[in-house]
């Protein structure tokens, strides 16, 4: 008999991504036909990047964190 978890799972997987690049995309096109002035567009994308590195920062020190707590040797040899 065949399993159907990894059946029911991987449909449910691709329904999500479909539906979720689908309407990505289209809110995409949308943005573009209204027509950011550049500023805008830049002063968001900085905030983006700040984001991103604060939280790449914050899941590095989580990382070394952890792996010190349970007693992992960091040292490079």
């Amino acid at each position: 008999m065949i399993d159907w978890t990894p059946i029911v799972f991987v449909v449910f997987k691709v329904l999500i991504f479909g539906t979720s690049m689908f309407f990505a995309i289209k809110w995409h096109y949308d943005q573009g036909k209204k027509g950011m002035d550049r500023r805008a567009l830049l002063r968001a994308g900085g905030k983006v990047a700040a984001i991103f590195m604060l939280g790449l920062l914050c899941v590095l020190l989580f990382t070394f964190t952890l792996a010190s707590t349970l007693g992992m040797d960091l040292r490079m040899p």
